[in-house]
């Protein structure tokens, strides 16, 4: 199947050199747009070196076109029937969008509408850009802002670090932590999921929780406030982004209008010369002051930033992600890297971003006026697995009752499995004892001991210390460590050789552990 890349109107383009080459060793024969990705620093002669083609307006009649975004009527006209359009459709929006493209009997890919399931992370376009927005985000605020981000003591007077406030800890929101971190901004946060808390104070951030109770996330998204919720939250926002220098709202509900956050009391309440970039601006904005695509001035000073184009702000960056997203999508659409693209319905991935599917299929012919089946919206998937509920009704009992019988075997195998073991121990340690001299029973005896203690000891430790508990202990390796040093030198081959050995695996336990204790050590105090 030919790959059609076309020319996109932003700076980005859909596939770079060496996603186009991945493709091609899919099985796919790929044509580019000539231009597409000069705007990218991506030339002709570069694409052409990686195996494609370069063509010109007739890329829209490609079996597969790969867009970053919906394309405009006009070229959706020459798409073919039975073509596979890859873009960003925005479904959840675009109602007509997709009434259009059944009536074409077109298959489309919403490539913004990924589940958010580890699985499907090497995929996820949202993220990846938000990724880069987030680090954008930061330095165009810090280019408005006019002043250092990081604190000094200088000879001529002390400078104080720029405090910087973000609502949203998810991709965007974390990037824009980091940058902001990294700069040497005082950084606080806040996020409607509790649980990224963790994941804020990790980045040497300070997360400020909202005084109202939140629902944990189960689909990878922020939920829509209630209105408790929305009330302390604003009463939060307003606090916070009067006393921040620069404030950072990453706020989206997937197929809806961005979230008012800060309102025109909340601006007028900010310092002069405070910023705002409101990464929501395409979809309506978190600011109500917001124009989308301009900086705008308040008349108290405070710079809101409304771009758009966060992301198209760093083309080649953009377009190598994008492009590896579709890459990745690709490969698990192409189980046979036949350059076949096959649609596995009952794949959540596939299922869930599967819009439109044509009803074409080249062995058979089609009557005319046949229409693509509309597969909008996918069933949910869900991240985190609730409990099931206690069913009812004349199956609950039986149901229970095979429950019981599975948790009950499967805990008697457990037990069975554990007493082997115990068993084979004991039989093991009194061959030992009894093929030794009776000089060194006693020392088995003692390791034995050292054995059960350090087991009960271990286990006893809650799992969140495990890496910190053993980071240390694994210092105890030293013991080793001298005890081969003083038998490496044996006239016996085989202890020569296993003191050899265990000289290089007490030295990797040693020195790893440091390692592993300086890096949290190092998250822990922020990376300073």
């Amino acid at each position: 199947m030919l790959i059609g890349i076309p020319q996109e109107p932003l700076a980005l383009v859909s596939a770079t050199p060496d996603t186009v080459g991945k493709l091609i060793k899919l099985g796919y024969d790929v044509a580019v747009q000539a231009g597409a990705g000069e705007q990218s620093n991506y030339p002709d002669s570069l694409y052409e070196s990686a195996g494609a083609r370069i063509v010109g307006e007739d890329v829209w009649q490609a079996d597969i076109i790969t867009a970053l975004d919906v394309p405009t009527p006009e070229q959706r006209t020459q798409l073919k029937p039975g073509a596979t359009l890859i873009a960003r459709l925005a479904p959840g929006r675009n109602e007509e969008l997709i009434h259009e493209l059944a009536n074409k009997n077109l298959t489309s890919v919403a490539m913004d509408a990924v589940p958010r399931i580890s699985r499907a992370q090497s995929m996820d376009v949202l993220s990846s850009q938000a990724n880069i927005a987030g680090y954008r985000a930061v330095i165009e605020a810090a280019n408005t802002f006019g002043r250092l981000f990081t604190g000094q003591v200088t000879a001529a007077g002390k400078v104080p670090p720029a405090v910087v406030y973000v609502i949203g800890a998810g991709v965007a929101g974390l990037a824009a932590i980091g940058t902001a971190n990294s700069m040497g901004a005082i950084v606080k946060a806040t996020d409607l999921r509790p649980e990224t808390a963790e994941q804020v104070e990790s980045m040497g951030a300070e997360f400020v929780a909202i005084q109202a109770e939140a629902e944990k996330s189960e689909d990878g998204y922020a939920k829509e406030m209630t209105a408790d919720q929305a009330a302390a939250a604003a009463k939060l926002y307003a606090e916070q982004s009067a006393a921040a220098d620069i404030v950072i709202t990453t706020a989206n509900i997937p197929g809806r209008k961005s979230p008012v956050l800060l309102t025109e009391a909340d601006v007028a309440a900010m310092k002069p010369g405070s910023v705002i970039v409101d990464m929501a601006a395409a979809n309506g904005g978190n600011c109500e002051l917001t124009v989308p695509g301009e900086i705008t001035v308040t008349d108290n000073g405070v710079s809101i930033i409304g771009y758009t184009d966060l992301a198209g702000r760093l083309p080649a960056q953009a377009s190598q992600l994008y492009g590896q997203n579709v890459v990745n999508l690709l490969k698990l659409m192409t189980p046979g890297k036949d350059g076949e693209l096959t649609f596995d319905l009952e794949d959540e991935i596939v299922r869930g971003i599967t819009v439109t599917k044509s009803t074409i299929d080249d062995a058979t012919s089609q009557p005319a006026g046949a229409t693509a089946d509309i597969l909008w919206p996918p069933p949910p998937v869900k991240v985190s697995a609730a409990p099931a509920a206690q069913g009812s009704g004349p199956d609950a009992g039986a149901n229970a009752d095979t429950a019981d019988q599975l948790a009950s075997g499967n805990e008697g195998e457990t037990k069975g499995k554990a007493k082997a073991w115990k068993l084979l121990a004991v039989l093991l340690g009194i061959a030992l004892i009894l093929a030794s001299p009776m000089q060194v029973a006693a020392e088995y005896m003692l390791l034995m001991l050292a054995i059960v203690v350090g087991f009960y000891v271990i286990t006893a430790v809650t799992h969140k210390l495990h890496t910190p508990l053993m980071s240390e202990t694994n210092a105890i390796s030293g013991i080793i460590l001298v005890g081969a040093i003083l038998q490496v030198g044996s006239s016996n081959l085989v202890v020569a050789g296993l003191s050899f050995l265990a000289i290089v695996v007490a030295s990797i336990n040693i020195f790893g552990g440091f390692f592993v204790t300086r890096r949290m050590l190092t998250m822990f105090d922020g990376g300073n």
